[in-house]
């Protein structure tokens, strides 16, 4: 029983911070996504590049990358804006590190759900007289839903179990900053196997119920497309 409820401290921790790096992605994520799926402009390459960086670069250069950024003379840091950020070695350093993390995942879902939409229904909306705003709220934004929430499960579970960067920029201090992934790895490297095992058996389960039911809103989308 003692190892059930210390595990449900870096539990409770990685679902707030989870969360919180959700809540700071969807709304950019989903518009980055919009513009890349309905825009062309000069440079949209590179936007896609950066956006997209996080992906395939090691988590620990990301978390090096905040650090040196947010770090004390970086460009971010106390000595040049003239006040502390307190992200450093703090939950919210983590949310930050689990927000860079996430976003790439929820900024091309939501790309992809966008590019799902018939521009054709957007189209006949506008000839009825909505405006460009109303169209997307109206017609774009209901018929995205899906994939869009699918983005929304996506960055949370990505945030959830997010490790080198929120390692790195929050570090691993009990109660704190210790996330369900740190403290998996910190009861391995202390032969803490069984309370391992069981934050793993955690671990788990949430991401079963993610990508289950991201699966199950991709083949509800798709079976609603081949009806129409």
């Amino acid at each position: 029983m003692e190892s059930w409820s210390e595990a449900l401290i870096p539990l409770w921790l990685s679902l707030k911070i989870a969360g919180l790096a959700t809540l700071l992605t969807v709304v950019p994520g989903t518009l980055c996504g919009l513009v890349l799926a309905r825009r062309s402009f000069p440079g949209k390459a590179i936007v896609e590049t950066i956006v997209e960086l996080p992906l395939v670069l090691p988590p620990t250069a990301v978390g090096l990358a905040l650090l040196s950024l947010l770090g004390r003379h970086g460009p971010l840091g106390r000595e040049s804006l003239g006040f502390d950020l307190h992200l450093i070695f703090t939950w919210k350093g983590a949310v930050l590190a689990s927000a860079v993390m996430s976003f790439p995942l929820v900024a091309r879902t939501a790309r992809v759900a966008f590019e799902g939409v018939d521009p054709r229904l957007e189209w006949m909306a506008a000839s009825l007289g909505m405006s460009r705003m109303r169209v997307k709220w109206a017609v774009t934004l209901p018929l995205a839903a899906r994939g869009l929430t699918a983005a929304t499960l996506l960055g949370f579970s990505r945030a959830l179990g997010e490790f080198g960067a929120t390692a790195l920029v929050a570090g691993n201090i009990p109660g704190r900053t210790q996330t369900l992934a740190i403290a998996i790895f910190d009861d391995i490297q202390n032969g803490r196997n069984e309370r391992a095992m069981i934050l793993l058996a955690i671990a788990v389960v949430l991401a079963f119920a993610a990508v289950s039911t991201v699966g199950w809103l991709h083949r509800k989308d798709q079976r609603l497309r081949s009806k129409t």
